[in-house]
């Protein structure tokens, strides 16, 4: 800080300084209720369906409203500083380079992404681990001892903050297997529905490389200056990924009908969706409507324009190296598996779950869950009497 009070303040200095210490509050620990696939679902709770009761969980980029840090179930934040108070108003939207996005994923992987950062920047190089909120069992992420010297102040906060992505992005890739297994935010309602979504990782992806942007642009300082510029930035990432109108991105869902989502079915039962991603890894590309099932829709008139041009999908990815280090082994997030939920991990081989797995082993376990899932969908369709 002395730099910047010199006659003639040194500009490399001045680049190097990085407050350490930001007023935000703890690690979230609760996630934003994301949206099931789809729109206008039948709904039910228990066995009893829910009559007139339908899930419109789409958004237009102009709706999406101001951005709460650990919003959870409810969010409430100050949009102006002296305005008036605006919520979040998470939910679905389509895009031409992204495909469907889930608001509340992007939000929860950069707020945690941020978290995470105000925690490792002060002790990146020492030995150290990070408790995680419980979900199938106890989490926590294990930092590895490695020299700093040689690194700029500048490197640091850059190994700091896309550590804090990956590790942000592997919680989000660990909500999807707990929901896999059982695991319910809200204990009435299964979340099996919600498991591998087609948009949820690449909607992760988004949030962790938005939480990069704002820590080495410096706009994290607290809570409320992180609010308002997590707002601005999450607006700008959908914008350059191409946002449909919500009347587009409801038409979309009603093309993919029967093919990646099955409106017949009614919530929260898992095979109201059927298609989903299980390919983890730091680098994810868009699953995108393609342009034979919008033409058979008979709202194409409508989605037409989206498809003028070939689609051009963007791949996001997070850097497994930087300046000289090798990101994976310098931090892994650890799960265990709790006693209640043993019987759900019984198709996958015991040694590599009973003693805990890290997230090298997460796409590993996402492939045993594919398999016994696509022997459940088969006996789901055959039942139905579906091919």
């Amino acid at each position: 800080m002395s730099a910047s009070l010199e006659l003639k303040p040194d500009p490399v200095s001045l680049r190097e300084y990085h407050p350490h210490s930001f007023s935000l509050p703890r690690i979230p620990q609760a996630i934003r209720p994301c949206c099931a696939f789809g729109t206008q679902q039948k709904v039910k709770v228990g066995s009893l369906p829910v009559p007139w009761f339908r899930l419109s969980n789409t958004v237009s980029l102009e709706e999406i409203g101001p951005h709460a840090y650990e919003a959870g179930t409810f969010s409430r934040s100050q949009g102006e500083p002296y305005g008036p108070k605006g919520g979040e108003n998470n939910g679905m939207l389509y895009t031409l380079k992204g495909g469907f996005i889930d608001l509340a994923h992007v939000r929860d992987t950069t707020d945690n992404t941020v978290a995470l950062f105000k925690r490792i920047h002060p002790r990146l190089g020492e030995e150290f681990t990070i408790e995680l909120p419980d979900e199938i069992g106890k989490r926590e992420i294990r930092f590895s001892a490695f020299e700093l010297n040689g690194l700029s102040q500048q490197q640091i906060l850059e190994l700091s903050a896309n550590l804090a992505a990956r590790m942000a992005y592997s919680m989000a890739e660990a909500h999807e297997i707990a929901q896999w297994h059982g695991y319910r935010t809200w204990v009435p309602w299964s979340e099996e529905v919600s498991a591998y979504s087609p948009e949820d990782v690449y909607s992760n992806m988004l949030g962790a490389k938005i939480g990069v942007a704002l820590i080495l642009n410096n706009l994290v300082m607290n809570l409320e200056s992180y609010n308002q510029h997590m707002t601005s930035w999450l607006n700008a990432a959908l914008t350059q990924l191409e946002p449909a109108s919500k009347e587009q991105t409801n038409a979309l869902f009603s093309a993919i009908d029967g093919h990646w989502w099955d409106s017949s079915v009614t919530m929260p039962d898992k095979f109201m969706l059927l298609k989903r991603h299980y390919e983890f890894g730091k680098s994810q590309s868009p699953h995108l409507v393609p342009k034979m099932l919008a033409k058979q829709n008979p709202n194409w008139p409508l989605l037409a324009p989206l498809f003028a041009e070939e689609p051009s999908p963007l791949t996001l990815a997070l850097p497994s190296e930087l300046h000289k280090q090798n990101l994976s082994e310098l931090a892994e997030q650890w799960l265990f598996v709790g006693a209640k939920y043993e019987k759900s991990f019984s198709h996958i081989p015991e040694s590599l779950w009973r003693e805990g797995f890290s997230n090298k082993h997460f796409r590993l376990i996402s492939h045993y869950n594919q398999r016994q899932d696509q022997r459940e969908l088969q006996a789901h369709l055959e039942q139905r009497g579906d091919k």
